[in-house]
């Protein structure tokens, strides 16, 4: 959850009288470590952390999510973790993750969500609390020193005042790492939901910083409403900066319910200044900000506007991150060639099917773009692939469109392809499309929706839609339709008052499904009765 409230970032300058210096601590650290306010890998080459965050804790079977974070360019990966708040995660899930990053050649910062929103939100615990469970887990960690950094507690302290405050409480939690034997860096995120506008990790960080025997701390706050100025968010990271602190910007994202981050200042800051920073998040969101997810459903080939301003836009992962050397070091794929320009295969009344050739290089995937019109030269993406394929549904009646392709990698995006005109066929009275849609899943359950759609000329009185599910999925409530419960495939037809739709209108029907393993999207099919 990340919320914040702002008051306004006073001059730095006028709020710190002298610059904090590191001096050489009292233990040498052990791996990964922070020198001189700078995150520097064992040999002491600097590592800038440009990583994605993975709620692995919540989404525990989605392990191929390390290597499509690799493959959109990520150094590093913050890892989602439990000690019971939700479903735990011991010590053999936590060497797992830790292997998967490694086989990934991504630095891991492993991070506990316990404590989110400490003393605002029910359920969440202490920073105490969290250091319980890395000791609990610490077989796990010991000597991954070079590979893995250490995040405490995500967003510790939400904004009402607990005893004991920030400071203390994040000196007692990394002392008490220190004495149970961890050598690793440790991170610790700011409190007011991660966002620091009270300024209390700002502020006190020096203090925090030579409380840790090793020196070697990291900081860590998060980036949404609370920064929606390019003015904020250079106050703020030169606050940390000019006195040699080092400064991870380890949660942002391009919007949130508080407020209107500005994304483009606080990634070019980011990069100017030489710090860390890692985007929210992945996939999976739910609650309200799935606007968030990088990608949908998890697919690496349907990346997201904000996935694709991270990813690829000014300042992102394709022109800013390099591979840590504890890996030896990688050279970044080359932008690929552009693919053939499509050809059309199929043609509906309100959907068109294309392929293409594909293109040289390495591509994890393609962008399609569309155009109504024509001569239209308004092009906007409409889809991804992983293939050379690509069906676009719900189009219009006679209606011309204009397609191009381009690929994409961890380098960024090819020249388009050429332009191919496809103008789809008459409406048939009576038909309609079924569109399926995950609102949102959770461990074992989840919530659907299907949007049905009248695509003829005349009106329909009524409509029904097979339901597929290929993963072993069962519905276990369902409204805005009527289908006999545990019966996989599914037939749903229309309820009494929303069977009949004018050509164009659309209506739904919702539903909670059980699932493991694996949750695909189903199959649909729909038929309408005239």
């Amino acid at each position: 959850m990340k919320r914040g409230l702002f008051w306004g970032l006073a001059v730095v300058g006028g709020l710190v009288a002298s610059t904090f210096i590191a001096g050489q601590p009292a233990h040498a650290a052990t791996g990964i470590r922070v020198v001189n306010g700078v995150l520097v890998e064992a040999n002491g080459t600097p590592l800038k952390l440009r990583g994605i965050n993975h709620p692995h804790a919540w989404y525990t079977h989605q392990t191929s999510s390390f290597a499509n974070i690799k493959a959109a360019g990520a150094n590093s990966v913050r890892v989602v973790l439990s000690g019971g708040r939700w479903p735990a995660n011991d010590a053999a899930d936590v060497a797992n993750v830790i292997n998967l990053c490694k086989f990934n050649r991504l630095i891991c910062v492993l991070e506990n969500h316990d404590t989110t929103g400490y003393g605002e939100q029910g359920g969440a615990v202490s920073l105490d609390a969290a250091v319980d469970y890395w000791i609990s887990v610490q077989s796990a960690l010991t000597g991954q020193e070079d590979y893995v950094i250490l995040n405490i507690g995500n967003e510790p302290f939400g904004n009402t005042p607990v005893t004991p405050g920030w400071t203390e409480a994040t000196i007692n939690a990394i002392q008490r790492l220190r004495n149970a034997g961890f050598e690793h860096t440790v991170m610790v995120d700011a409190p007011n939901w991660g966002q620091d506008w009270q300024f209390v990790m700002r502020d006190n960080a020096p203090q925090v910083l030579a409380a840790d025997p090793t020196g070697n701390v990291i900081f860590s706050v998060h980036m949404y409403g609370v920064f929606d100025t390019a003015a904020e968010v250079d106050a703020y990271v030169d606050s940390f900066t000019s006195r040699n602190l080092a400064l991870c910007i380890c949660e942002f994202g391009f919007n949130h319910s508080d407020g209107n981050p500005d994304e483009d200042a606080i990634m070019a800051k980011a990069e100017s200044a030489g710090i860390g920073l890692m985007g929210w998040s992945w996939s999976g969101n739910g609650g309200g900000v799935e606007y968030l997810d990088m990608v949908v459903n998890f697919n690496p080939a349907q990346r997201t506007a904000w996935g694709e301003r991270f990813i690829t836009g000014p300042n992102g992962l394709s022109t800013t991150s390099a591979e840590a050397t504890i890996f030896g070091g990688s050279t970044p794929p080359e932008v690929p060639g552009a693919p053939g320009t499509p050809a059309v295969s199929g043609v509906a009344s309100n959907s068109v099917t294309l392929t293409w050739s594909a293109s040289s290089g390495t591509v994890t995937g393609y962008q399609i773009e569309r155009a109504t019109g024509a001569t239209s030269t308004s092009f906007t993406q409409v889809g991804t692939s992983s293939t050379t394929s690509f069906t676009d549904t719900g189009l219009a009646a006679d209606t011309t469109y204009r397609y191009r392709v381009r690929a994409v990698n961890a380098a960024g995006p090819s020249p388009y392809s050429g332009i191919v005109n496809v103008t789809t066929s008459g409406t048939p009275a009576g038909g309609c499309t079924a569109t399926y849609t995950k609102v949102n899943e959770w461990p074992g359950g989840f919530q659907g929706q299907v949007t049905v759609t009248n695509t003829g000329s005349t009106p329909v009185t009524g409509w029904s839609v097979g339901v597929t599910f290929t993963g072993g999925q069962q519905m276990t409530q369902i409204w805005g339709g009527r289908t006999t419960l545990g019966s996989n495939p599914y037939t749903v037809v229309n309820e009494t008052w929303n069977g009949d739709l004018a050509p164009n209108a659309s209506t739904s029907f919702g539903f909670l499904g059980s699932w493991s393993g694996t949750n695909p999207s189903p199959s649909l099919s729909c038929s309408a009765t005239p």
